[in-house]
């Protein structure tokens, strides 16, 4: 007698083969999505701007690169950088530490204010910082009588910087000291650790990488800050002028040979960045709940 199949079996197989098939080429067909979109908002301008540059010559970079203004435009955004980083450093320490053991009135109102930089655009708070701090501003009239320049000058760009920059180290290390809590800092005093032996020994040690992460965003954005800088700053060559601001007037200037050449040294040291965050991310400690908005 021929044996029968059962037809349920063969059936059960049949599905199983399509699920598979199903979810192969799903998963393919997101893999390929996710290439595109990334290709398109990352690559192929990052492709542009090197395509560019390297059509004008080798000659045409160094020129572009070491002209006065441009020279003086990378070393403004490195001095608004490093005086960023190292007040948003203190201050983020300062305010994640209150904000994690302190209880007082007024405490989530102070946190969330924190946060405004990600809510307001860099433009507004531009033109916040002008009516506060410009010559006729509440503030800035004051200055103005001890003859203190603060809009359109050097101040005024290293407020705008340390607004939209202030967030990141506070983010980063308020999670981390509410999860490490204070049992080890209470048992360091109690073996006579005073409070800066106990912060420096005990938790410095344990934020080390979410600070770390915090400062390297804060370096990230305010090389790359452009809106509130351009509000408060006037973009004057050798004057108030950054790097992105450079860019920003070569480009409408229609000297693309400069604006390019400018671009792809921002761009190498975002790519050194963002190795550097990646590296800080596989370490498994500094969490990336915020990012640089551009």
């Amino acid at each position: 007698m021929k044996a029968r199949h059962k037809p349920g079996g063969i059936n059960v197989i049949a599905k199983w083969k399509q699920k598979i098939i199903k979810e192969n080429i799903g998963k393919w067909l997101l893999i390929i999505a996710v290439i595109a979109w990334f290709s398109q908002l990352i690559l192929f301008p990052l492709y542009g701007i090197i395509k560019e540059t390297i059509k004008n010559g080798l000659a045409i970079f160094v020129t572009s690169l070491s002209s006065p203004a441009s020279l003086h435009s990378f070393w403004l955004t490195l001095i608004i950088t490093i005086i960023a980083v190292i007040i948003n450093t203190i201050l983020g320490i300062v305010l994640a530490v209150v904000f994690a053991y302190r209880h007082f009135k007024g405490k989530l109102l102070l946190e969330s204010l924190v946060d405004l930089p990600f809510a307001v655009s860099p433009v507004v708070a531009g033109f916040m910082f002008i009516i506060l701090f410009g010559p006729n501003g509440w503030i800035g009239s004051w200055f103005e009588r001890m003859n203190i320049k603060i809009i359109y000058a050097l101040p005024g760009m290293i407020i705008a910087t340390l607004f939209v920059t202030l967030p990141f180290v506070v983010r980063e290390i308020l999670p981390i000291l509410r999860e490490f809590g204070r049992e080890q800092e209470e048992a360091a005093a109690t073996l006579g650790a005073n409070r800066w032996q106990t912060f420096w020994w005990v938790t410095l040690p344990s934020i080390k990488w979410g600070l770390t992460y915090g400062i390297t965003l804060t370096i990230a954005r305010s090389i790359g800050e452009f809106g509130a800088v351009l509000v408060v700053s006037g973009s004057i060559i050798n004057k108030t002028q950054t790097a992105t601001l450079r860019i920003h007037d070569q480009f409408t200037d229609l000297n693309y040979a400069g604006a390019f050449s400018a671009a792809l040294v921002l761009a190498f040291f975002s790519f050194v960045i963002l190795s550097f965050i990646q590296f800080l991310y596989k370490k498994g400690t500094a969490s990336p709940t915020y990012r640089s908005r551009s």
